[in-house]
């Protein structure tokens, strides 16, 4: 398998992994914020933010990758 063939596949694994990464966060910071630490939740919210953003574009990158 040519490495130009390795590409959306790696990809994709990246996505998944950040994205179970995302939900194992969430549910640590929803924790985090029951026990009181609202600043450190919000902190946390934040980076999520930048995953969910890196997302749309990833999706869009394996679907061009795809194509071809």
């Amino acid at each position: 398998m040519p490495n130009s063939d390795l590409l959306p596949s790696l990809l994709s694994k990246f996505n998944e992994s950040q994205l179970a990464l995302e939900a194992a966060i969430m549910e640590l910071m929803d924790r985090v914020e029951q026990q009181g630490g609202t600043e450190i939740a919000d902190n946390v919210r934040g980076a999520l933010d930048t995953i969910d953003r890196n997302e749309e574009f990833i999706k869009l990158t394996l679907a061009v990758l795809n194509i071809h």
